[in-house]
């Protein structure tokens, strides 16, 4: 059980504290309800951008790692199809100074033309290394655009084109800050060796007077129910074959979540796994193979995908598949099997809680989707999954209008 305690500030900053006094260090995490998901269609990339330039220095900080190294912390931060999360770990004695550059940038962030184009450049050849000249590195921009015809995750974080980063302007710039950046659109977790008292005060004095900004509704078009199966062929210089197979499987908030999350387990969790057991071990068809799905908030995917052995046909890969998930699809799974993923499932979590930095990550992420003490039953979900849920679920999700096949082929 992971207890906390939360207030909200007057100008809708929510604010959840951790105590954890067997730790000399406190984590600051602040979590943005703005993803890729919110995005123009024609300016995409900028959630991502923006990650970038909230380390670009504020009005009164012109560096803002300077003084948290010189604190002894270190931060970092991350941007997902959803949200913006920053997270500091630093000495709690020092926590201060944790409240000081965060509360400045979010009031005063510095937007200059400097500021832009070193960030642009980053992000710029972040995406031609990892999106164009890296092997496979379109793989999900293709895939994306492949499964989703109407709803924003129809393109990556990093961005769908690379002339959307390229000619992003300041005044973009501006105004996506002043509508996400605000404290009625942020949740704050403070963890670690600290408390209530002492984190209330701090949040006042270098939060309160911060303006509320307006609270943002998300209107995002969702996706029509697939009703064909879509396939795309590519060609590209990689060394091998590859095979990435896609189902449409439901929102992080639906208990059918839990199921998908452990069906995907059950085919590829690990060397004693279905797919792996089958299709790399016994008939060698794949070097390696692995499901998994994005966990996001609107309905996402379910992902098989696999680098198939030199000589192997696609198609005879791709049915060997398919003759897997029909399996899966016609009999119910042993008991066993399923609670070796449970216990799997129950490993991880335990595992996560252990590090300060991933409570208030898990805190934070929590009450976004709706509230903080979810956290501590997410393993009760996943306990009332039975068999029959995995083998109706296994049914609904694999229908092959419900597909999206992307053969990636190997030459010029």
């Amino acid at each position: 059980m992971i207890n906390f305690e939360k207030f909200t500030l007057a100008n809708g900053l929510r604010v959840i504290v951790h105590q954890d006094t067997s730790t000399p260090m406190a984590v600051m995490n602040i979590m943005y309800d703005v993803g890729s998901r919110d995005e123009n269609p024609d300016k995409t990339g900028f959630a991502h951008l923006f990650e970038h330039l909230m380390f670009g220095g504020s009005v009164n900080i012109s560096n803002y790692d300077e003084p948290l190294q010189m604190a002894g912390g270190e931060n970092n931060a991350y941007t997902t199809d959803d949200l913006t999360n920053y997270y500091i770990q630093l000495p709690a004695e020092n926590l201060e100074t944790a409240f000081w550059l965060e509360s400045d940038r979010m009031l005063s962030l510095s937007f200059s033309e400097k500021s832009l184009e070193v960030q642009r450049k980053v992000v710029v050849e972040e995406f031609k290394e990892h999106y164009i000249a890296k092997p496979y590195g379109d793989v999900w921009h293709k895939m994306r655009d492949l499964a989703y015809k109407k709803h924003p995750y129809r393109w990556m974080t990093i961005g769908k084109e690379l002339s959307h980063i390229e000619n992003a302007k300041l005044e973009d710039v501006k105004e996506f800050f002043f509508k996400y950046y605000r404290p009625v659109n942020a949740i704050m977790v403070v963890a670690g060796n600290v408390t209530t008292e002492k984190v209330k005060a701090l949040a006042e004095k270098w939060f309160g007077d911060i303006p509320s900004g307006e609270k943002y509704k998300r209107n995002v078009p969702q996706e029509p129910e697939q009703k064909e199966e879509r396939k795309l062929e590519v060609k590209a210089n990689v060394p091998l074959d590859a095979l990435y197979k896609t189902w449409h499987i439901y929102p992080r908030l639906d208990r059918k979540y839990y199921i998908t999350d452990l069906l995907a387990d059950i085919l590829s969790g690990g060397g004693s796994s279905r797919l792996y057991q089958s299709l790399v071990k016994e008939k060698q068809l794949f070097s390696n193979i692995e499901c998994y799905h994005f966990g996001t908030a609107d309905a996402g995917l379910l992902c098989i995908e696999g680098k198939l052995v030199k000589g192997i046909k696609m198609e005879d890969a791709e049915k060997a598949i398919e003759t897997e998930l029909d399996k899966i699809k016609n009999e119910l799974v042993d008991e066993a099997e399923l609670q070796k993923v449970k216990n799997k499932t129950e490993s991880m979590i335990a595992f996560e809680d252990m590090s300060v930095m991933n409570r208030a990550n898990s805190l934070a992420y929590y009450e976004w989707l709706g509230d903080a003490s979810w956290m501590n039953f997410e393993l009760d979900k996943y306990g009332s999954v039975t068999t029959e849920d995995i083998l109706q679920e296994s049914r609904n999700i694999f229908r092959k209008e419900n597909s999206n096949t992307l053969y990636y082929y190997s030459g010029n």
